[in-house]
């Protein structure tokens, strides 16, 4: 088969469009064919073994956690799954992942794709929509009625965000540049905050939020003026940098770190099935080009998610 691979940590040329051997399904596991692999911004550091400490690989590593497809094998133990199955997955971070033309998947991890979208695009919802979901409830306990800030509503994390604060009954106030505007508007926020024509905390000036959801990488400052905005009692969740350890006033914050739960992503599958929960892809790409989109991340130059088919 065919696989991007990386044999060293380093930068976006150590990614390699080669051949590799197919996997086989070990005991609790499935192969699927890869329809679909999205990229993710923490592919980068993890490329360029930054963050070895906490997802360490093995070379050579097949990147991407993101997976749609359908099942092409089953391994022992298996039950609920069958070849021909359309399956979506978070894959583990440090485990061979899905930018290739078929991968093993613990079938713990998988559920039913979206029947209303192509079964490659739904590569775009897994990790990004289980990070949206983690931060709203797990974390930040929203509920109707409170008042959330989503800073970074434009990226694929933020959309789910909004979408699913606003599906619970929350007013929404989001950043979001000119470019994604409309889209982040038509996903539910009340209102939005153009972040390239006035900083966040003069735009809000003398408002505080029940929750402010941080997605967007900023200096220890910049996040504690983030927590800053919280109302009292309230919680500040950061994705990227961590806010203050101690934010005063009972507000809590909470550094997240997403993590798998195959039950809630069949729930969030089930809200795209409904048109409750909208799946947006910016760009599709074939996987021969992932080396150009980690190049296209740093520069910013991504128009959204990118999904990357085999």
């Amino acid at each position: 088969m065919k696989a991007v691979r990386y044999h060293s940590y380093g930068d976006s040329d150590v990614l390699v469009y080669e051949d590799a051997d197919r996997p086989a399904a070990g005991p609790g596991q499935v192969v699927v064919r890869v329809a679909g692999t999205a990229f993710n911004p923490v592919d980068v550091p993890i490329r360029m073994g930054f963050m070895q400490e906490v997802f360490p690989v093995t070379f050579p590593h097949v990147p991407n956690f993101d997976m749609s497809g359908v099942v092409a094998e089953v391994g022992d133990g298996v039950d609920g799954w069958a070849a021909g199955d359309a399956v979506v997955a978070f894959l583990p971070m440090d485990a061979p992942g899905a930018a290739a033309e078929y991968v093993a998947v613990p079938a713990a991890a998988l559920a039913a794709a979206p029947r209303t979208v192509p079964v490659a695009d739904a590569a775009a919802l897994p990790s990004s929509g289980l990070t949206a979901w983690q931060a709203l409830f797990e974390h930040a306990g929203l509920k109707a009625g409170q008042s959330i800030l989503v800073n970074g509503a434009g990226g694929a994390v933020g959309g789910y965000a909004v979408q699913l604060a606003a599906r619970a009954g929350a007013a929404v106030t989001a950043t979001a540049s000119p470019r994604s505007a409309d889209r982040v508007r038509a996903h539910g926020a009340g209102r939005i905050v153009d972040h390239t024509a006035v900083p966040l905390p003069d735009a809000v000036a003398g408002e505080r939020f029940d929750v402010v959801l941080n997605l967007v990488r900023n200096t220890p400052e910049e996040a504690a003026r983030l927590a800053g905005l919280v109302a009292d009692g309230g919680t500040f969740v950061s994705a990227t940098t961590p806010g203050p350890a101690d934010a005063g006033r009972g507000v809590r914050t909470v550094q997240q770190f997403a993590h798998d739960d195959a039950a809630r992503l069949a729930e969030l599958v089930a809200l795209v099935d409904a048109g409750e929960l909208t799946i947006d892809v910016g760009e599709r790409r074939p996987l021969a080009e992932l080396a150009d989109v980690h190049d296209a991340a740093v520069a910013g130059r991504l128009p959204g998610k990118v999904v990357l088919t085999p």
